[in-house]
């Protein structure tokens, strides 16, 4: 089954109560777009690099959720506080920043000239909040929209730290 059937299918389905108010299905499409950016290269999905678990907030909308109480406090709460059957940003954070310092330094060892981690905004700010060079809080490192970072591991064995290059966004002309 390809992509579209299956989102197609998804939306078609009426097994449970989650269909009552369903108007669209979205799917996390990170490989499908890694194999775009990168064809060829070797993919790995890595589980905790996942974005935020949002509980009882994932996949509803800002209308859906404005004049919800426990939405309104997570925000006022500056988005620190744990979703409702969900994560905290701290829990999340360091979920993440395992990961990643996992993967650099298997990276490292292993010899490899390149490390590409396609992932989700909040998994981008939390590991350039962590080890980038210059630093900046969490928020600051929002990168733009298909964007991500290219970083210099040149001090990562000794002060475990990456050296900001540039920031890159790409675009339908970047691949053309």
């Amino acid at each position: 089954m390809d992509w579209d059937t299956l989102k197609a299918e998804c939306l078609a389905c009426r097994r449970c109560e989650l269909c009552t108010d369903r108007t669209h299905v979205v799917f996390g499409q990170g490989v499908q777009t890694a194999e775009v950016l990168f064809p060829g290269a070797k993919l790995v999905e890595i589980d905790d690099l996942k974005e935020m678990c949002f509980g009882s907030f994932e996949g509803r909308n800002y209308i859906e959720m404005e004049h919800d109480p426990d939405y309104l406090a997570w925000v006022a709460a500056n988005c620190e506080s744990p979703c409702p059957d969900g994560e905290t940003k701290a829990a999340f954070c360091e979920r993440i920043c395992a990961a990643f310092s996992a993967l650099v330094d298997k990276s490292l060892a292993d010899g490899e000239e390149m490390l590409v981690i396609l992932a989700h905004g909040g998994t981008q700010m939390a590991a350039m909040e962590r080890y980038a060079l210059p630093h900046k809080d969490y928020y600051e490192w929002c990168a733009p929209n298909a964007g991500g970072f290219v970083l210099d591991a040149k001090d990562w064995a000794a002060k475990r730290v990456l050296h900001l290059i540039k920031t890159v966004q790409y675009t339908k002309e970047a691949q053309e």
